[in-house]
């Protein structure tokens, strides 16, 4: 038997190397392609870059290849674009014809094959994806509605960091407490819900599960097989691991939340909108037949991911700069304590009326970008791009970090540097009108979370700052922030413990 399975395996091998040889051949002729290592039947460039397509690499890759190159990675083409210009192309100009998203086997599991917002094609389900949770997520009412509780979440963890001796001594590992803070940030709005500590045992479950599908989607460890077919055998074990959670998470939350909001609203008037909260507004376009419970479910996928652990990672990237640059924690304590006075504390209102503090955020998102890549796009029919033909269905990788951290666009990159945006950058903003500077995207399919995500990290920082003096444990000079880099993710590699002494 094992006989006849490996005879199997190899006539699959030569036939598919002999058709890649004859499309390789007949694409040739047709397409001029953009620039790139020279691929090799049936494994394209595979075998010479590997599975780790992070920032960096594909960074190190354009400046070899150029502003624009192309990686045959098994059956797929891979374009990735590291130039203001090309950007502007894809996200902008060219914004319907790359708007689409390609996706791979492990988010095809995770998505229900595009179900969601983030991941669907460009077309009708997604404008109408996007129509129905902008209004309950991503408006600037929804801010006005619900910053409030996020001073009272961030006066929380201050109050508890505060009550910790571990705290002001040897250190906490920061992020568990702000961990918490996030998620209830994002189910308030949600459900209307919070969970009261970290020993929350839904909150426990929910995070556990949160966690173990962002490592499962944003590992390389699953490229070979999504990009070679004829090894996606080998497979099998890590798709059913995907299956097994992505059937747990959307089981904890239709049974704990949305089975349970639905009770709650059964019981109360149906014309109070005083106490709706954004599921409310997403269940009545189901029952108006505009979506089903599938996508219900999975736009509190995408919340839970894209939402909650973006941020979470910019503010704990936020904090690890303002430790190892104690100057720039003292000049942004300065100017809170000199705008607002000493002892006032920040609200979401205030982080308008202070210029540093945006900085410090705008350059924590620049050199720390939580989506280096952003989410990647596809064109759904042959295109041309920078003089180039892009063929059907090529992921198209734009190398945001590379845009705001290349040499010859700003000055001094690798340095962390929050005046550049009060001097030659003050201009850029993090909306993207600057095609250097694309933290969230820009166009159609850009992050629509940016108004959340602002005031957040504004409210998170500015609080932290103005309490506590932020510093490495004992016996370091600066903790560590090497970077972990997935798919298209980039946080911090260790959590680190942070010591925070109370202001006097």
């Amino acid at each position: 038997m094992d006989l006849v399975v490996l005879e199997k395996a190899l006539i699959g091998l030569f036939v598919a190397i002999m058709v890649a040889i004859t499309v390789s051949k007949f694409r040739g002729k047709r397409f001029k392609l953009p620039p790139g290592p020279f691929p090799v039947p049936v494994f394209g460039n595979w075998l010479q870059v590997g599975d780790d397509l992070n920032h960096r690499n594909l960074s190190d890759l354009a400046r070899k290849f150029g502003d624009i190159f192309l990686l045959r990675m098994g059956q797929r083409n891979l374009v990735v674009v590291s130039s203001p210009d090309l950007a502007k192309e894809v996200l902008h100009t060219q914004g319907v014809e790359f708007g689409s998203r390609t996706r791979n086997v492990v988010f095809d599991i995770f998505t229900g094959k595009g179900q969601d917002m983030v991941f669907t094609v460009y077309g009708e389900h997604w404008r109408k994806m996007r129509r129905i949770m902008t209004v309950p997520f991503f408006t600037n009412k929804v801010v006005q509605q619900y910053r409030q509780g996020w001073e009272d979440e961030v006066a929380a963890v201050v109050q508890d960091v505060r009550n910790s001796p571990e705290a002001s001594t040897t250190g906490i590992v920061l992020r568990r407490r702000l961990q918490l803070m996030m998620y209830n940030n994002m189910y308030r709005i949600m459900f209307d819900r919070r969970f009261e500590s970290e020993d929350d045992p839904l909150f426990v479950k929910l995070k556990a599960l949160n966690g173990e599908r962002s490592r499962l989607a944003q590992s390389f460890e699953y490229n070979y097989g999504d990009f070679i077919p004829i090894l996606r055998p080998f497979l099998r074990g890590y798709l059913k691991i995907c299956k097994e959670v992505k059937e747990r998470r959307l089981q904890l939350f239709k049974d704990y939340f949305l089975d349970e909001r639905k009770k709650l609203a059964s019981t109360k008037s149906s014309n109070n909108n005083a106490l709706k909260c954004a599921i409310d507004h997403i269940l009545e376009a189901q029952q108006k037949g505009e979506i089903n419970e599938d996508n219900v479910l999975y736009i509190i996928e995408n919340i839970n991911v894209a939402a909650i652990e973006t941020t979470l990672w910019s503010i704990e990237w936020g904090i690890a700069e303002l430790v190892n640059h104690p100057h720039i924690q003292q000049k942004l304590r300065h100017e809170i304590d000199s705008v607002l006075g000493r002892g006032a504390q920040v609200t979401e209102a205030d982080t308008h009326k202070l210029p540093y503090l945006q900085a410090v955020i705008k350059e924590t998102l620049r050199l720390r970008m939580a989506i280096p890549l952003l989410v990647p796009h596809m064109n759904l029919h042959d295109a041309k791009l920078g003089g180039y033909d892009i063929p059907a269905e090529s992921k198209i990788l734009v190398n945001a970090w590379f845009l705001a951290n290349n040499p010859a666009h700003w000055k001094n990159p690798d340095e962390f540097r929050p005046e550049r945006f009060l001097e030659e950058e003050a201009k850029v903003e993090a909306s993207g009108n600057d095609f250097r500077y694309l933290p969230f995207g820009v166009g159609r399919r850009s992050c629509p979370g940016i108004i959340l995500a602002l005031p957040i990290l504004g409210i998170t920082l500015g609080r932290l700052v103005q309490n506590f003096e932020l510093l490495p444990p004992p016996g370091q000079s600066k903790i560590d922030t090497s970077e972990k880099g997935g798919q298209f993710s980039l946080h911090i590699l260790k959590h680190s413990t942070i010591v925070a002494k109370p202001r006097a």
